[in-house]
């Protein structure tokens, strides 16, 4: 795989090397003639110049790359960077740093940002992840407002236990996609019965987390009333919309 990083800093050095080690073509942009010869960056190709200009692009032959990673510390040139990769160069797949939390609701599709990474919403998300059995977290999210991942640790009373996967009706748009069970991952099929410590990995609309949440809450009481309240309160939002 082809990846263009822009930002040959402490973040994008460490995607750089790891993405070497998985025997990935790898060029990294910066402005600074310094950073080329990083140690630990052998194989990685090396291009100054600025990322915001159209002809330092070109000279990347962009439109050749399979990923393109902003990563600077400059929040501004990560977004020009995205849609530059997007609308002049129909790059496939692209991803974002956020540096400041304030701008996370520009990195979207409108800026040509497939992925947002926002660094202290991701860590707390980590944390939360670590302490919050029985709740639904929010690991990443997708082409942001569309689409995330989040994580459910299921508690050891929940009412899900002993139910197949195949046996649950999840919502329309919230797809199960691996189980994390004695620190081993597991690609669901409809056969697999849940257990207790149980983590579940799931990708979801926004929309849908609502729903989710309340399916796996952790008596099924509870879960019907959280899942009744979703549903009104859907059926609100459905019922306040404007036809075109």
């Amino acid at each position: 795989m082809k990846v263009v990083i822009v930002g040959a800093g402490s973040v994008g050095s460490s995607i750089a090397r790891e993405l070497l080690a998985h025997q990935h073509q790898i060029l990294l942009i910066d402005l600074k003639p310094e950073v080329i010869g990083r140690s630990g960056l052998r194989g990685a190709r090396w291009l100054v110049g600025d990322a915001c200009e159209l002809s330092t692009l070109q000279d990347a032959k962009l439109d050749d790359a399979d990923v393109v990673v902003s990563a600077t510390g400059d929040d501004k040139v990560n977004l020009v960077v995205s849609l530059l990769a997007k609308t002049e160069f129909g790059v496939g797949r692209t991803v974002g740093r956020v540096n400041n939390p304030k701008n996370d609701w520009m990195f979207n599709d409108s800026w040509g940002v497939d992925v947002a990474v926002n660094t202290p919403q991701l860590m707390t998300a980590l944390v939360e992840e670590a302490v919050e059995i029985g709740d639904l977290v929010r690991l990443l999210t997708l082409q942001t407002g569309v689409a995330s991942i989040v994580e459910f640790t299921v508690p050891h009373d929940s009412h899900v236990i002993g139910s197949t996967v195949g046996g649950i009706e999840w919502p329309e748009d919230a797809t199960l996609v691996a189980i994390l069970r004695d620190q081993a991952p597991i690609t669901p099929t409809r056969d697999d019965v849940l257990d207790g410590g149980d983590e579940l990995f799931f990708v979801t609309t926004i929309a849908a987390e609502n729903g989710l949440r309340a399916l796996l809450s952790k008596n099924s009481r509870e879960g019907e009333a959280r899942a009744d309240e979703a549903a009104e309160a859907d059926q609100a939002s459905d019922d306040d919309g404007f036809d075109g």
